[in-house]
């Protein structure tokens, strides 16, 4: 059965709550119960054990007559506090209390921002087996009885951060090869992502068989970042090359196609045009979408003339143009800024203050810290010209980013996160910062890794936002991020499909 959530304000409890049938509460003693259900929201956060410890208690608690559709959701929540009071005092009910249903959540009392612009103040959450059953403002959602309490008041919730462009398996610590692509190093990278708040993962290139069989086996009883594969990323310099390779990526179940068109800095071949012409056609015969990595103005103009449906980074040659802007918006093509893998590229050649930062040490490697700062390596940074390239890349990229929001373009968060130094979940956190800084509002950045990357990777109807039907797939935060945009690391706890993720994940 269910109640109405329908809270009143704090102090307001009345005597005709605790009426039932025509019979009101009057004793000193219930009174005295009912003095201590208006201070509910200064008792410590119930847990359901206690809620299943009430047994026995008075009749007028759990009386057969008594059900929750008759009483408001207050009532349920101050029957609660008044059933455990009495169960402490009093001698038994006939009836026992509530069994719980499995897989049903109410997550009750917090701020909720659910993904499309909105807030709710005082919410409520509901979740069944794994998805969003329903959200709304506390006096209007209505809450089954069976369902475990979760109580977080004065918190938020937001929705699981969705990296767009971020790489998994082929990095431990400071090696990066091949053979580290394995069902434990993925395991072990995609909980890491999700204890820092990023519950779903694009793997832009580089995937094996484990991670499409991880992607696979995702179901009720998940507690890890989501995954979604690119596959191999294609190369080639023919048609004829690549065609088999985007077959052959197609016949893999890839998500979406992966291509490569830039030189990086002037230091390696561009993908001939004629071949990444031939990657688009293709794959779109195979009803698959194809994402670009791409650096150069002219090259992005290309791509999306070509009807790329995706921009994996920010243009970091020179300031878009509104030809760019106009073509991207009418064409509903996306972008990803990556704005911390410009960072990645020049930030050891010093110690960065964020070795200091106890959210990152709480994950980091002591033995990757120690090598980061190695003297030789800082060198070769300092004296790496690509390195500083890049550094000069970020300023243009940061630009372009809020010409780019401010011109209506729809922007992807993403990251580039994986390879090494590149640190996963950790650097979720410092892209949002940087988009910031970058001149978008903690509310616009946010709505790029929510409900924005969510559209942009066509999943929207599942993931991204907290709405009847998606997956419950969210973060839960001791301070509103909208205040500032750096309270998305106050976590306190973060649920993929109704689980709790937890630390040894």
């Amino acid at each position: 059965m269910t109640s109405r959530h329908s809270r009143p304000k704090r102090g307001n409890t009345t005597s005709e709550q605790f009426r039932h049938n025509g019979w009101e509460i009057g004793t000193v003693t219930a009174l005295n119960w009912i003095s201590s259900v208006k201070s509910w929201n200064r008792w410590p956060r119930l847990g359901n054990s206690l809620r299943d410890a009430i047994l026995p208690a008075p009749r007028w608690c759990c009386g057969p007559r008594l059900t929750y559709q008759e009483e408001p959701m207050t009532s349920a929540r101050s029957s609660l506090l008044v059933c455990t009071l009495a169960a402490l005092t009093l001698a038994g009910c006939a009836e026992p209390a509530v069994e719980l249903t499995p897989g049903l959540k109410a997550f009750v009392g917090a701020r909720i921002i659910d993904g499309t612009g909105n807030m709710i103040e005082d919410g409520a959450l509901i979740v069944r087996d794994g998805r969003v059953e329903a959200v709304g403002p506390s006096d209007s959602v209505s809450v089954p009885v069976s369902a475990e309490w979760i109580d977080l008041t004065g918190l938020t919730i937001m929705p699981g951060l969705i990296n767009t462009h971020g790489h998994v398996g082929a990095t431990r610590g400071l090696e990066s090869n091949s053979d580290l692509y394995t069902r434990d190093n993925l395991l072990h990278q995609l909980g890491l992502y999700a204890r820092y708040g990023v519950t779903t993962v694009f793997s832009l290139g580089g995937d094996d068989q484990a991670g499409f069989n991880l992607r696979n086996e995702q179901d009720l009883s998940l507690d890890r970042a989501r995954l979604f594969v690119a596959g191999p990323v294609v190369v080639g310099d023919t048609p004829e090359e690549v065609e088999p390779i985007v077959d052959e990526v197609a016949r893999m179940g890839a998500d979406i196609v992966k291509i490569r068109v830039d030189d990086n800095l002037g230091s390696t071949t561009k993908m001939p045009e004629e071949a990444w012409r031939a990657v688009i056609r293709r794959a779109h015969e195979h009803g698959l979408r194809v994402a670009a990595h791409v650096f150069y103005l002219d090259d992005a103009r290309k791509l999306v003339d070509a009807e790329v449906d995706f921009l994996a980074h920010s243009i970091r040659d020179t300031d878009v143009d509104q030809e760019l802007i106009d073509k991207m918006v009418e064409r509903n093509v996306c972008l990803s800024p990556t704005l911390m893998r410009e960072v990645s590229t020049f930030v050891y050649e010093s110690r960065p203050a964020f070795f200091d930062d106890p959210f990152f040490l709480r994950a980091a490697d002591a033995d990757v810290i120690a090598g980061l700062e190695d003297p030789e390596r800082q060198a070769r940074v300092q004296n790496s010209k690509s390195s500083q390239g890049y550094k000069a890349a970020l300023e243009v990229a940061m630009r372009n980013v809020k010409a780019l929001a401010d011109g209506g373009v729809r922007l992807a968060f993403g990251t580039d996160t994986g390879p090494v130094g590149r640190f996963q979940g950790y650097f979720e956190q410092l892209e949002l910062e940087r988009m910031v800084e970058a001149g978008l509002t903690a509310a616009q950045a946010i709505m790029t890794a929510t409900g924005d990357a969510a559209a942009c990777m066509q999943v929207k109807d599942d993931l991204g936002t907290l709405a009847a039907g998606t997956w419950a797939d969210f973060v839960v935060l001791s301070a509103n991020p909208l205040d500032d945009i750096l309270n998305t690391r106050s976590i306190e706890s973060v649920w993929v499909a109704g689980n709790p993720v937890t630390s040894g994940n």
